[in-house]
């Protein structure tokens, strides 16, 4: 596969697409490791209380947290997953709210766990946003769990290839659009003190893609060439709002009612 590098925070325009040198691997994204060693898969887990997670815990959390491993489960990072039958270390359903932006666990490898604001520096997603019901709470959670100028890594299928809606458990698609509400429109989600800011996107490009590519086509012109680009890879920062964001959220904040 290839890759188009999107400059960050636009959307293609009429520059040379150009294979970019060093991009991510597409089969797998990168991410920081851990000095904790793996003892094995995970295990179904019980709430504790955050005096028992304070407590005892057995071996230092990951940095980085790795969402819908499924059985691509990663020994050095801590694995989350909606289904116990692939064994990671905690089984969590994303589209349920945390209202306080907190989930206490125990775990077989880690001991308890406290997943709260601020306990990662990277987050890894792949092939796992387009499953997920509801993907604004998904996003918020993931957005507070995110330390401040952390990494969120993402690839999802891109909407105008085969792959986007060839698994029937798909129930979205994205392109270069897609992540707009979550940085620049960030209060319209009811974010008030921090947003994402786009770092990186790449089209990661398949066969024909590339073909294009080699015959001077423009970024834009492969992005909308149906089944050129199979995937995109997003990485996401973590920022504070602006003071001058925080000041219009203020001022719309007060033309709603019991606000």
């Amino acid at each position: 596969m290839g890759l188009i590098r999107l400059p960050a925070g636009r959307a293609p325009a009429g520059t040379r697409a150009a294979k970019p040198p060093g991009g991510p691997d597409a089969a797998e994204i990168k991410a920081t490791g851990t000095s904790c060693r793996s003892t094995g898969g995970g295990a179904k887990l019980a709430l504790v209380s955050h005096e028992e997670q304070v407590a005892g815990v057995a071996c230092a959390v990951p940095p980085v947290l790795h969402v819908g491993s499924g059985k691509q489960f990663h020994p050095d990072w801590l694995n989350l997953d909606v289904d116990p039958r692939w064994g990671p270390d905690v089984v969590f359903d994303l589209n349920r709210p945390l209202p306080r932006g907190e989930l206490a666990v125990h775990t077989k490898r880690f001991g308890p766990v406290l997943l709260g604001p601020e306990t990662f520096a990277e987050i890894v997603a792949q092939d796992v946003l387009e499953h997920i019901r509801d993907l604004t709470t998904a996003m918020t959670t993931l957005l507070g769990w995110l330390r401040d100028g952390g990494v969120f890594k993402i690839a999802v299928p891109y909407d105008l290839s085969l792959g986007a809606w060839s698994d029937p458990t798909h129930l979205r698609a994205f392109n270069e659009r897609s992540f707009e509400y979550y940085t620049n429109w960030a209060w319209y989600l009811g974010w008030r003190t921090h947003h994402f800011r786009l770092l990186r996107m790449d089209f990661v490009t398949n066969e024909y893609g590339q073909k294009l590519v080699a015959e001077g086509k423009t970024l834009a012109e492969v992005a909308r060439t149906p089944r050129a680009v199979d995937q995109l890879y997003v990485e996401l920062v973590k920022q504070p709002m602006s003071e001058a964001a925080r000041a219009m959220i203020a001022r719309l904040d007060e033309r709603i009612p019991g606000r």
